[in-house]
């Protein structure tokens, strides 16, 4: 559609052509001023350094900001990803030395189980893991998983460690009940290894809190017995097998009738930290 130009009352129309070659034409001359004069330099610098150049550092500031952003976000991934690589390695080590300990701790039972045995090698025995025990920090009365089907009998002697723990007070097929010396009521006939004189071992919890069980009825008229002297299970006991050690006299006292004297006993044992055994398949012989 051609424009419409009013002269005078008279209208008459421009041509499209004639329109597209004016616009061309001031198009072409406002280039030329531009790059060939500094007319329009000022205006246009001036709207450029308004409006053009702040919001271009703008852009430039955000579009840092953001890589700055993201490198310390991909930083932060990865750190993450190490932590948690290092976690895993941390458990696994972890684990790994558990095992190791665990491995170490049971080749120390073994070892000492085995010299256990050679100390007592006219005994036949057999070995044994402690399944469960009564409330409390030691192993007083506990339970082994071999029973009448592995040939164990009620007294049959239990020992571990360094010596007796104590004996069989009751069994089932595959389990067997233990009562070691320290319980309250258990008394054990023993003798000083030393001078041969007879004494009895009694169990003590509460005394065992300071690490003793009491012995009692010692019959030491010449004084040979002393401090550090080794007591083990005498002949003349009805459930024992003799010479078992008990452990060490600690101390020792006169008793108020000048005729016998008692004090306490240094279990060989550790009693609250055990967990193989080995039971003596030998009852106590006893002259009816």
């Amino acid at each position: 559609m051609s424009p419409i130009i009013k002269k005078r009352g008279e209208e008459f129309t421009l041509p499209s052509k004639y329109l597209l070659f004016i616009l061309t034409g001031v198009c072409i001359a406002t280039i030329v001023l531009t790059f060939n004069t500094s007319l329009l330099n000022g205006p246009v610098n001036s709207f450029a350094g308004i409006f053009v150049v702040p919001f271009q550092k703008g852009i430039t500031a955000v579009g840092m900001g953001l890589k700055d952003t993201t490198d310390k976000l991909s930083s932060i991934t990865k750190l993450l990803d190490e932590n948690e690589q290092l976690k895993k390695q941390v458990d696994e080590l972890t684990i790994a030395n558990t095992n190791l300990e665990q491995e170490k701790y049971e080749l120390t039972e073994l070892r000492n189980l085995y010299a256990l045995d050679a100390q007592y090698e006219d005994y036949k025995k057999t070995g044994a893991r402690i399944i469960a025990k009564d409330a409390g920090n030691w192993y007083h009365s506990f339970v082994i998983n071999k029973g009448t089907d592995e040939g164990i009998q009620v007294d049959m002697n239990v020992i571990a460690g360094g010596g007796l723990v104590g004996r069989v007070v009751d069994v089932g097929p595959d389990w067997a009940k233990v009562q070691s010396i320290i319980a309250d009521n258990a008394a054990v006939s023993g003798m000083v290894l030393s001078s041969s004189d007879n004494l009895i071992v009694s169990g003590d919890l509460e005394l065992y809190r300071q690490g003793y069980v009491s012995f009692s009825k010692l019959v030491d008229d010449a004084d040979k017995v002393s401090i550090g002297d080794k007591v083990v299970t005498s002949n003349i006991s009805d459930k024992y097998l003799p010479g078992i050690l008990i452990g060490y006299i600690s101390t020792i006292d006169d008793d108020s009738n000048n005729l016998t004297k008692s004090g306490r006993i240094t279990p060989a044992v550790d009693f609250e930290h055990m967990n193989e055994v080995l039971v003596l398949l030998d009852l106590k012989k006893n002259m009816n």
